[in-house]
């Protein structure tokens, strides 16, 4: 079923739900007709990128907690 036909199905509104550990915002629209979400911004800029040293130590503790890579 598209989701969109399931949100016009349902006149009293919806639950959104975001699993993440990240801060986020709910973007909100007001018009004469009502009130809608238009979205949900997820996560921060990154704070930089994984060097091959980085890529060594995340492996290395994975494999110490029992994590298969």
């Amino acid at each position: 079923m598209e989701l969109k036909t399931v949100f016009v199905e349902i006149p009293e509104g919806c639950h959104i739900f975001c699993a993440t550990a990240n801060p986020l915002e709910v973007v909100v629209a007001s018009t004469a007709q009502g009130k809608g979400i238009l979205g949900v911004i997820d996560g921060s800029s990154p704070k930089g990128i994984e060097t091959p040293a980085d890529k060594a130590e995340r492996r290395q503790f994975l494999r110490k907690i029992g994590y298969k890579l």
